[in-house]
C-alpha cells in the first residue's frame, strides 16, 4: 500500500445567477448544451433546464475555465 495521498478531485462547479439574482453553482461537466432563447437556457444531460442570467458567451468562458483548471499541472 503505497503511502502517496491523492489530491482531491477538482471542482466541477461554476457559479451563474438565476433571473431573480440568486446565485448557485452547476456541475459544468453535467452541462449538455446552452442556448438563447432569448434568456440563457442551460440544459442538462438529464434535461433538466436551468435558466440563467449569464450569456451564452459567458457560461462557455466559465466553463472553459474550469476545464482549464482541472487540466493544469502544478509545478
Amino acid at each position: 500500500m503505497s503511502s502517496e495521498r491523492r489530491a482531491p478531485p477538482p471542482d466541477r462547479m461554476i457559479k451563474v445567477t438565476r433571473l431573480n439574482g440568486k446565485e448557485f453553482v452547476v456541475n459544468a461537466e453535467l452541462i449538455q448544451f446552452v442556448e438563447e432563447t432569448p434568456d440563457t437556457v442551460i440544459t442538462l444531460v438529464n434535461h433538466e433546464k436551468i435558466v440563467v442570467k449569464e450569456s451564452v458567451d459567458e457560461v462557455i468562458r466559465r466553463v472553459l475555465a474550469y476545464a482549464r483548471g482541472i487540466r493544469c499541472v502544478p509545478t
